[in-house]
């Protein structure tokens, strides 16, 4: 009895240990299971979060697809008008060529090639270093008086071949009437410089012809003149004679 009564109180003994190791384990595991609710509701908020946000970026999706159509009509718009601008640049007669503020060359047109030594690589160098055809030193000067002014500047330049350029030189306005260099154009004007001088060697040789008719008239008038005193001095010498016998003879 004894020892059955040892055994009893230590399987009690076990049995109690065993309980509070139950208790332990319930509790912790009451504990693990509301953790992991935490977790859950936490996941369940993430999980709201993440579609909340792949909605979002949905429509950001949408919208920066929109944006690339409208980039692309723009893209193309904006490549149709430079081809347009590029057209018309090269179809015009007139030599141009667009400086930045510094007057170096930022654009230029086919036509100023056959004035300045022009290559796509020169765009950036100041137009100083490009080699011109121009006998014309102040074009600098003149282009940074109109910068200074933004008052246009306009002449008639010779080139050491022989042929004229009529100059222009006008601010370069931006779309918001912001000066942001100049424009130089240079139309030919060698056909007319030569009629403008033939018109002057003609009209000179014109004036000589009327000078020299003046001259005639002149020397015709004198002669007349003359001639007509010539005439009076013989009448009057007639006159005195006839009037002498009458003087004699009345008495």
């Amino acid at each position: 009895m004894a020892a059955l009564e040892r055994d009893f109180a230590q399987a009690r003994q076990e049995l109690q240990t065993t309980r509070e190791e139950m208790q332990t384990s319930q509790e912790e595991l009451k504990a693990a299971n509301e953790e992991l609710q935490s977790a859950n509701e936490e996941l369940q908020s993430t999980n709201q979060e993440l579609t909340t946000s792949q909605e979002e970026m949905q429509s950001m999706n949408e919208e920066l697809q929109t944006l690339n159509t409208e980039l692309r009509y723009n893209v193309a718009d904006l490549s149709r008008l430079n081809n347009d601008m590029k057209n018309l640049l090269d179809s015009t007669e007139a030599a141009t060529v667009f400086l930045d503020p510094a007057l170096r060359v930022r654009l230029f047109t086919a036509g100023a090639n056959r004035i300045f030594k022009l290559i796509l690589a020169d765009v950036g160098r100041p137009i100083t270093d490009i080699t011109s055809e121009l006998a014309y030193p102040e074009l600098a000067d003149d282009a940074r008086e109109v910068l200074r002014t933004l008052a246009v500047h306009e002449q008639p330049v010779a080139a050491r071949d022989g042929r004229w350029f009529l100059m222009r030189i006008m601010p370069y306005r931006t779309l918001e009437n912001m000066i942001d260099g100049v424009v130089m154009t240079f139309a030919d004007i060698t056909t007319s410089k030569a009629l403008e001088g033939k018109l002057r060697a003609t009209q000179a040789g014109m004036e000589k012809h009327i000078a020299d008719q003046d001259l005639k008239l002149e020397q015709a008038d004198k002669a007349l003149q003359e001639e007509i005193k010539h005439g009076q001095r013989g009448q009057d010498a007639d006159s005195t004679a006839g009037s002498a016998p009458e003087k004699r003879t009345k008495p």
